[in-house]
């Protein structure tokens, strides 16, 4: 792994994130910044933030190979690593089959995506994929630096540091920095239930200790707790260093609602400073 990534990062869509937000978590003292919300291949954004901050690592979480082509990633990658070398790391994934009429082998469409940008020499060190179940774990192992896992929990990360072994391991964990648990709940449930239609995450949330219940929309208590922790920053602090104890390398941390007043809590919280 050749992009320093830190032990915390932060995780935004494309179209929340901006030069001035970059430059203060940079300041705050986390590592990464993830962009995620599928950007486009061109992936302006990532110079973007780039451009406004020193050495803070930028990684797309995750470009979607149904909606941007191999060879145009490729090309902006060395576009951007030529200007800000080994700060940029390219994250890719296959999406979802419900977002996505294209959707057919996924696996074979990874594995024929990773072949066009290692024959662009798009770097094995400098790209990540996402993955939660087994195969694309091993793939992410072995064609890449490692896995950038998207709603999961510490019990998901434990499982995964088994098949990834010494390859990077990025978890997303999303939290509320709320101490009312009603409202705070309400704010993570909004987000969480999103996801609860998309069967690669309903599947890998059953296979890690939840019910079929738990995952049925709008998801139960248990559920949003865990993929949305809330409380002080110190309380959320402790459930993100759960995935540090269970094998994670690095966690970004997707706030949900306003989002430096939380981030500056928490890096305190973290003593990322």
């Amino acid at each position: 792994m050749s992009t320093p990534l830190g032990k915390i990062g932060i995780w935004r869509a494309a179209a929340q994130l901006d030069a001035e937000l970059a430059a203060e978590v940079e300041r705050l003292g986390y590592g990464t910044v993830w962009v995620g919300g599928s950007p486009p291949a061109d992936l302006g954004i990532v110079e973007r933030l780039l451009d406004a901050t020193r050495e803070i690592t930028v990684a797309t979480g995750i470009v979607n190979i149904w909606n941007s082509p191999a060879e145009a990633v490729a090309e902006s990658f060395h576009r951007i690593d030529d200007k800000h070398p080994g700060r940029f790391l390219l994250g890719i994934g296959a999406g979802h089959r419900e977002a996505n009429t294209d959707y057919r082998k996924p696996y074979q469409a990874l594995v024929d995506y990773l072949d066009v940008l290692d024959a662009a020499e798009v770097p094995k060190s400098q790209r990540v994929l996402a993955a939660l179940g087994p195969k694309v774990l091993q793939l992410a192992r072995d064609r890449a630096a490692g896995a950038h896992p998207y709603l999961t929990t510490p019990e998901h990360t434990r499982s995964a540091r088994e098949i990834v072994g010494d390859a990077l391991l990025a978890p997303e964990q999303k939290v509320v920095v709320d101490t009312d648990p009603q409202r705070a709940r309400a704010t993570g449930r909004e987000s969480v239930s999103m996801y609860l239609n998309l069967v690669n995450y309903t599947r890998n949330l059953e296979r890690h200790g939840f019910s079929a219940e738990d995952v049925t929309p709008p998801g139960t208590e248990r559920l949003v707790d865990a993929l949305a922790l809330h409380g002080t920053a110190e309380q959320i602090a402790g459930g993100i260093s759960a995935h540090l104890q269970a094998g994670a390398d690095h966690v970004s941390v997707q706030v949900l609602g306003d989002p430096v007043p939380a981030y500056r809590e928490l890096s305190q919280a973290l003593q990322l400073r």
